[in-house]
């Protein structure tokens, strides 16, 4: 799957973020998700869309992929930092 950080490795990006006060979402490689309701979600720090249909949205991440399921999805916007799903959205999973 992807490159495995050990425990002890987390928890010293954990402390650095917080005593240096970083994001921890970047400094560990973690997605930050936004969730509007059940008609918008803006996923920062990504790695890419796996799969796009008006129904499902498969985005990876830092630890796994980000299911997304509903009707009338669409990608308002794509960019190396953000992705935003418009849409009715149903589900959220994350699979690791």
């Amino acid at each position: 799957m992807g490159f495995v950080v050990p425990r002890e490795m987390k928890s010293l990006e954990y402390f650095l973020a917080h005593f240096l006060e970083l994001p921890k979402e970047l400094v560990m490689g973690l997605p930050r998700i936004t969730v509007l309701g059940d008609i918008q979600m803006i996923v920062e720090n990504h790695r890419g869309i796996i799969e796009y249909t008006t129904e499902r949205v498969r985005i990876g991440t830092g630890i796994g992929e980000l299911r997304v399921t509903g009707t009338g999805l669409a990608l308002r916007t794509i960019f190396p930092e953000e992705i935003a799903v418009d849409g009715k959205i149903r589900s959220i999973d994350l699979v690791e």
